[in-house]
């Protein structure tokens, strides 16, 4: 059977790759929810990359979604409980309801975040039908989360065919987006007109994704929501190959698997339970180099973004935590090497407000809004497309622009308590119209909204979001700065630090040559 897109009153028929699946109507749009894009990682294809999904007879009806992947808590923290399973590489589709194969529409394709540890397609939050009431397509997945998704272990990398292990997470989301180039167009999309989008580790996965050549041509735009992958990860050996299975090996050790047939047999809540912290790993196959190494070179996919942070994101780091002028520093130096706090941290604030300002404007700049400037800047650098956004509208009920404070906004969906004022929704309809527009041109500007310039050197503007919305500087541009020279000063250690000792080496023993030298002509003399 063709590829087509089959509508009735109540219900829509697709063919894809795989079978037929039967959608629903819902909020004006069609909906496909729980449609496999991969095998079950289950069994003996746990901690394996991905495989096909099979394929089945009849119709799968898509009307309900699939179980999330293995997790505790959950991103965002008011998320309802959901179903787990391993059984959960599935995604789910919004179609405009004229949408139909032949007339293609631009996609968009949503990356949740959640720390690579929590979230879900599925999540309420990220419903799509706002968006595509404006003529697009929405898809969200899941992907493996924790060490179900990022592990590497020395023994699962000897039975890999490319020798390799972890990052297990990020070839699911590579399997998702080349099920969208497959089978997308039969959904009334366009598979040559893909924009990613993520927030948080979200963001930070479609940083990775930009720089790895497996996910080349798989998208042609990026909005990244605050989260980015630059930091000089090279100083920390678990990013790397060898150091991330040590990792795996001690983590092994603590499950009480000595063998890889045990930890495949090991029950889902005992790996739950384990202290894990996912992570992407420079595999030389999923990531050759760390990305800012691979963007500040030129040589990431042809990918334009969009990309921005919030003004509160420290927020979300400050929540049960006393912080006042006494211990300011201190409870930086908890999250961060007290070396970076010393050299770039704030000074000693005159209170505890000002402490409690100071504290979370670092821990955003640090975390966040660092790597969306650096982000847009490589991006530019490169003859890319960057566009550079700073979020400071206070949610209803909320003490400022946390990190996800823009979420409802971006996707149309407001809190269950409905307490969105007028403001509130027409900010929504606005970020909706910026982020589709993009989506659609790579220009996210449009009619009746304030000029969103192009992110450039030396000016460097971006748009400026709040109770109104104007073109400006960053206000916290001089500490992204000290951070850039830090970083920098970082590269150039692991860069040149063997040099500079040898060549340090070098001149201690001419000094010591010239004063041995010279102590043996004294006693000549004598």
């Amino acid at each position: 059977m063709a590829a087509a897109l089959l509508f009735s009153a109540a219900a829509a028929r697709v063919q894809t790759d795989t079978g037929l699946v039967e959608g629903v109507a819902e909020n004006g749009v069609t909906v496909f929810k729980g449609i496999p894009f991969a095998a079950a990682p289950v069994g003996a294809l746990r901690w394996r990359a991905p495989e096909p999904p099979a394929s089945w007879p009849g119709v799968w009806d898509a009307d309900r979604f699939a179980p999330i992947c293995p997790q505790t808590g959950a991103y965002p923290d008011d998320s309802p409980p959901e179903p787990q399973s391993e059984d959960c590489l599935y995604l789910n589709i919004w179609a405009p309801a004229n949408a139909r194969a032949g007339a293609p529409l631009p996609v968009m394709v949503w990356i949740h975040g959640g720390g690579l540890l929590n979230g879900s397609g599925s999540n309420p939050v990220y419903a799509g039908d706002a968006l595509a009431r404006r003529g697009v397509i929405v898809v969200t997945f899941n992907y493996r989360l924790g060490a179900l998704g990022f592990l590497a272990h020395t023994e699962l990398s000897l039975e890999s065919p490319k020798k390799i292990s972890g990052n297990y997470g990020h070839l699911d989301q590579i399997a998702a987006l080349e099920w969208v180039q497959r089978n997308i167009a039969a959904f009334g999309g366009d598979p040559a007109n893909v924009t990613v989008f993520g927030q948080s580790s979200g963001a930070i996965s479609i940083s990775a994704l930009i720089a790895s050549p497996l996910a080349k041509g798989l998208f042609h735009r990026a909005i990244g929501q605050s989260g980015g992958l630059f930091e000089p990860l090279d100083a920390a050996p678990e990013f790397k190959l060898a150091g991330a299975q040590e990792v795996g090996a001690a983590f092994a050790q603590r499950l009480g698997a000595p063998t890889l047939e045990k930890m495949r047999a090991a029950p889902v809540n005992d790996i739950l339970e384990q202290r894990f912290y996912p992570q992407a790993t420079i595999d030389g196959y999923f990531l050759a180099e760390t990305p800012f190494e691979t963007f500040a070179a030129g040589r990431q996919n042809a990918v334009d973004a969009l990309v921005g942070s919030n003004e509160g994101e420290g927020l979300y780091f400050i929540a049960g935590r006393e912080v006042n002028a006494a211990n300011m520093t201190d409870e930086l130096k908890r999250d961060f090497p007290p070396f970076i706090v010393s050299l770039i941290g704030p000074k000693p604030q005159p209170d505890d407000a000002a402490a409690r300002a100071a504290f979370i404007a670092f821990e955003g700049d640090m975390r966040f809004s660092w790597n969306m400037r650096t982000w847009a800047r490589l991006a530019a650098a490169s003859g890319r497309s960057a566009y550079l956004y700073r979020f400071a509208a206070t949610p209803p009920g909320e003490e400022g622009a946390s990190h996800g404070a823009e979420l409802r906004y971006v996707f149309g969906n407001p809190p269950a308590s409905g307490a969105w004022a007028d403001k509130d929704r027409a900010l929504s309809q606005t970020l909706i119209a910026y982020w589709t527009n993009f989506a659609a041109t790579g220009d996210p500007n449009g009619e009746g909204l304030s000029e969103w310039p192009r992110f450039a050197a030396p000016d460097e503007r971006a748009l400026l979001i709040g109770d109104e919305i104007a073109a400006g500087a960053l206000e916290n541009a001089e500490s992204l700065n000290a951070i850039d020279r830090l970083y920098a000063a970082v590269r150039f250690a692991l860069n040149y630090g063997y040099a500079v000792a040898a060549v340090a080496a070098l001149l201690i023993l001419l000094v010591l040559y010239k004063i041995a030298a010279a102590l043996a002509r004294a006693l000549r003399r004598r």
